[in-house]
């Protein structure tokens, strides 16, 4: 297959060099631009029949408009809120995402979270190192014994659910799309059940319009008992200054999370130049354990992303 002939492919962030040598063995023409701005992609951008991304700008209605042969749009990760989808569809391009890959170092980081914030491991370990020596303060909460509440039980949420086989706890879990997805390491419930009877909760739940401060005052205030909370999902589905009152009033033992509201929809900073009370709240609580949206960032993932991407970008018929 001659040059002109082969299938072009933009690479707008870098990927693991196994979706560029395996695109390439296949007769792809793959080239990388992960610096110019987005209004100069867009001067060159219809040449290309497949592109490979991240979340590095938006792509809008406009973008898309001007990719004028695009056949494919493979997203590195999970979410597409700064991809228009639905006009994407319209034109006929393929939005390809890679949920699989990162779904077991979201499951262990979500336990890694939520072991550091019931063994106040984070706390403990910042005061050992300014000289502290305090024990009875940090006093644990065993995980054993606990109902765990997952909302949402795709990819994450069930990786979670198989990690905590073997720390005696029972399982909940609760996912509005879908119907008959239990299984032997979770039982399906509905929220009802969730709010009467959870510990703790980690939220699995994509960013939708719809799921916009999905978690708010009213939910949180709806479980029964005081619980722990675990975030690896998005910022946006959770009010952050619900969660800090919540967190005051103690209906919320305990934050942990990976994710918050204020980030940039390419994840890489904070989109506030001045942040709210309520993180700062946050960055000040004793029982709050935060992490920069690096749950699904394991060097096995990075891997995986590419080889699920691959292989989907094989089945629609190159």
């Amino acid at each position: 297959m001659s040059n002109s002939n082969k299938p072009k492919v933009l690479f707008l962030d870098k990927a693991h060099p196994f979706l560029e040598a395996h695109l390439t063995e296949r007769g792809f023409d793959c080239h990388t631009d992960t610096t110019s701005p987005k209004v100069e992609v867009e001067t060159f951008v219809g040449q290309f029949q497949g592109i490979v991304m991240r979340s590095r700008f938006a792509i809008d209605k406009g973008f898309l408009e001007k990719a004028t042969n695009l056949v494919f749009l493979a997203r590195e990760g999970v979410g597409v809120e700064h991809i228009d989808v639905d006009f994407a569809e319209s034109k006929g391009i393929k939005v390809l995402i890679s949920p699989e890959g990162s779904k077991d170092t979201v499951a262990e980081h979500a336990l890694g979270l939520l072991l550091c914030l019931m063994n106040n491991l984070s706390r403990a370990d910042r005061q050992v190192r300014n000289g502290q020596w305090v024990r009875e303060a940090n006093r644990a909460v065993e995980l054993k014994g606990k109902t765990v509440g997952i909302l949402g039980y795709g990819n994450m949420g069930s990786a979670f659910a198989l990690r905590l086989t073997g720390f005696g706890v029972r399982v909940l879990a609760y996912d509005k799309f879908k119907t008959g997805y239990g299984d032997s390491f979770a039982e399906e419930v509905g929220l009802e059940t969730m709010f009467q009877e959870a510990d703790v909760l980690s939220v699995h739940i994509p960013y939708s319009i719809d799921n916009h401060h999905f978690i708010n005052d009213a939910f949180l205030k709806s479980f029964r008992k005081n619980i722990y909370l675990v975030n690896t999902a998005r910022g946006l589905v959770l009010n952050t200054a619900d969660l800090v009152t919540n967190l005051k009033s103690g209906k919320v033992a305990g934050a942990a999370l990976d994710v918050l509201e204020y980030e940039e929809t390419s994840f890489d900073k904070f989109r506030l130049e001045q942040l709210p009370p309520a993180f700062d709240y946050l960055c000040q609580a004793v029982n709050v354990v935060l992490s920069p949206h690096i749950a699904g960032w394991s060097f096995e993932s990075k891997e995986k992303h590419a080889r699920v991407l691959a292989e989907k970008i094989m089945k629609l018929g190159y």
